[in-house]
């Protein structure tokens, strides 16, 4: 049977590249989480919490921050192009690393096919004359050719997409707190009457706050993929370090800063469930064309998601099967030197693949079998932060006892801010339970999950008779 190591064991040189530079990294971490998410979705948290959705996005960012805290420090004492599928392992044994490794691909795999529909339906939408299904094969061909080239490549396309949608959230604060102020041309001060009218600040109280967090704490997924990269970077440890401490503070103030500007600018009432409020400010402001500006900026992050799916997926599998945890013909990388060579591209085309058959069947069958395939993924990501959370718990304290001088990134308050963000994950999972909406992604994403424990339990009985 295969044990696993202990935390501080030298582990083989990755035969990944090392063509991430820190500013990828850094923008990775700044524009991994800045999707259509935060631009659209969250139209339908303010309907449900009004002004009050600034403190749920305070607490659904809080949470998203501690479990970066928590994966940073993982990752910079122990970087690998697995990350938390590695760490899971090694803190609590193969079928942790093997569970929470192949249910987050499953999860970018699925979201991919959101991602590249959404893009070709706004693409769709500017060139009426190319079918949909055409612009979904454009971006499906052109990220995976830009994932199969130099992990350089990939870096390039995340660091410009990353950095647009930076200036357009800064652009936006800036054009939103001139308007308060009534700083712009024609514009009266605005000052706090739409935080404090239409039903107060907490129109719909507590219960309110609660419905926003759950609508809108899976917009923080991604972040994840920075650890994932820092494997393929030439310092590993100090470069995870910088983009998680450069990162979480920043997108708080992206996230819950825009929040802000949207609800005192507007009244909550206006805002509408599947419109964006950014949108809607703009326009309000005077913002000549702000629809389609938005709908380029929304676009640009679309595709940003898609080749940062395709190549977290890729980069997950392959770490799958390093560890024979996955198929050992993925294992082959392209030659050449340290930063042209070194690319999976079997995990790539694997990942792309099934990305392929996950846009054919939400194209095909939007409301029946990929909505099924959606709602099996989509409590996943708080399955895949409670792993993080309990793998730490049991890595800080060996990391301490064997390799302190590996701790340069350390969790906040250990342990007690790790056990509370364990405790407010469950909490989040049971309110889903009691929602009507979220309740079958609940259920999906635990068969989901149960399956994929069952294979590494069978897995586990398999090598224990052999061994």
């Amino acid at each position: 049977m295969h044990d696993t190591p202990p935390p501080t064991e030298p582990r083989q040189p990755e035969p990944l590249a090392h063509g991430l530079k820190q500013r990828h990294l850094t923008m990775l971490g700044l524009g991994g989480v800045i999707g259509a998410g935060l631009f659209v979705g969250s139209g339908a948290g303010i309907a449900v919490a009004g002004p009050a959705i600034v403190v749920s996005y305070l607490i659904a960012g809080t949470l998203a921050m501690l479990v970066m805290r928590m994966l940073g420090e993982m990752s910079a004492a122990m970087p690998a192009s697995g990350s938390f599928s590695v760490h899971a392992e090694r803190a609590l044994g193969r079928w942790a690393g093997f569970s929470v490794g192949w249910l987050y691909w499953f999860l970018l795999v699925v979201v991919l096919a959101v991602e590249a529909t959404a893009a070709a339906t706004i693409a769709h939408g500017w060139v009426p004359a190319v079918d949909q299904w055409a612009w979904v094969l454009v971006f499906m061909v052109v990220f995976t050719v830009a994932n199969l080239t130099a992990v350089r490549n990939f870096g390039e396309f995340e660091f410009w997409f990353a950095a647009l949608k930076v200036v357009a959230i800064v652009l936006f604060l800036v054009l939103g707190l001139l308007a308060i102020f009534g700083l712009l041309p024609d514009t009266d001060p605005v000052g706090l009457t739409n935080l404090t009218g239409q039903g107060g600040f907490l129109p719909s109280g507590w219960a309110g706050v609660v419905s926003g967090v759950l609508t809108v704490v899976f917009a923080f997924g991604g972040l994840e993929v920075v650890t994932i990269a820092a494997a393929e970077t030439d310092d590993p440890a100090r470069a995870v370090g910088r983009a998680v401490r450069s990162a979480v503070v920043r997108i708080l103030f992206f996230y819950v800063g825009s929040m802000l500007v949207i609800v005192t600018v507007l009244p909550w009432t206006a805002q509408q469930a599947g419109l964006s409020p950014y949108v809607k400010v703009l326009d309000a402001i005077g913002v000549p064309s702000a629809g389609q500006i938005m709908n380029i900026v929304v676009f640009v992050a679309l595709l940003s998601a898609l080749n940062a799916n395709l190549y977290g997926s890729s980069r997950m599998i392959f770490s799958l099967a390093e560890r024979g945890e996955g198929p050992r013909g993925l294992l082959k990388v392209s030659g050449g030197s340290d930063v042209e060579g070194g690319v999976p591209r079997r995990a790539v085309l694997a990942s792309v693949a099934f990305g392929f058959v996950s846009v054919l069947l939400n194209l095909k069958w939007p409301d029946s079998v990929f909505l099924y395939l959606l709602n099996s993924v989509g409590a996943v990501l708080l399955f895949v932060w409670g792993l993080i959370a309990a793998s730490q718990l049991r890595l800080r304290r060996r990391i301490e006892r064997e390799a302190p001088e590996a701790l340069t990134l350390r969790m906040w308050f250990f342990p007690w801010l790790t056990w509370l963000t364990l405790v407010a994950l469950v909490a989040v999972l049971v309110l889903m339970l009691t929602d009507d909406v979220a309740r079958p992604q609940v259920l999906w994403s635990a068969g989901a999950t149960g399956l994929v424990l069952l294979v590494a339990l069978a897995r586990e009985v398999r090598d224990r008779r052999r061994g």
